[in-house]
């Protein structure tokens, strides 16, 4: 029974470092947190520069993500302020939520993940407008440790594996991650 419910939890734990802070009650303004919706007729198409400019505004969110979740993880801190400014519900509270979770079980993140990322589509004609991301992920070296004396987590492992995010634009221009998953099934 204590190993099923250690490997539930240790599960939850691991998407925080693949792809995981959340939401909760943020600092930001109620309409400031949704996306970009309601907009009358789109343009038809849209120049490579506009989504190339898109790519990098989202792959500078996805990695302003990575580090408030990694600086959140390591300080048992699901408030992290640096949160909310990258990433958005549903994940905003999907990680937030993991964070305390580790957090309760005294637990926390140590090391450092890497990352790869690379855009794999960009859809400005979306309501609201998208980025997708792909990335390889390296958790070899980002480990989660007991808060108490940094002993590694039994059952919790590294290695490289494949993730995804979409970002999207919201009403006040910034690209927010919204969605996150860890393919720990697939290796990179």
């Amino acid at each position: 029974m204590r190993t099923r419910q250690s490997r539930r939890w240790e599960i939850c734990l691991l998407s925080i470092a693949l792809l995981a802070p959340a939401a909760g009650c943020g600092t930001e303004p109620e309409g400031a947190a949704r996306p970009l919706t309601g907009r009358a007729a789109a343009p038809a198409a849209h120049s490579t520069v506009e989504e190339e400019s898109a790519g990098k505004a989202a792959l500078a969110a996805y990695s302003g993500y990575l580090d408030a979740s990694q600086a959140a993880s390591a300080r048992s801190d699901p408030g992290h302020p640096a949160l909310a400014r990258f990433v958005a519900d549903p994940l905003l509270t999907r990680v937030r939520m993991a964070i305390r979770d580790a957090k309760e079980h005294g637990a926390m993140r140590t090391g450092k993940l890497v990352s790869d990322p690379t855009v794999v589509s960009v859809d400005l004609t979306a309501d609201p407008p998208t980025v997708e991301i792909q990335d390889c992920l390296d958790a070899t070296g980002y480990r989660l440790v007991y808060a108490k004396d940094h002993r590694v987590v039994p059952g919790t492992r590294g290695g490289r594996h494949l993730a995804s995010a979409t970002a999207t634009r919201y009403p006040d221009g910034r690209w927010l991650i919204s969605a996150g998953a860890g393919h720990q099934d697939q290796p990179c």
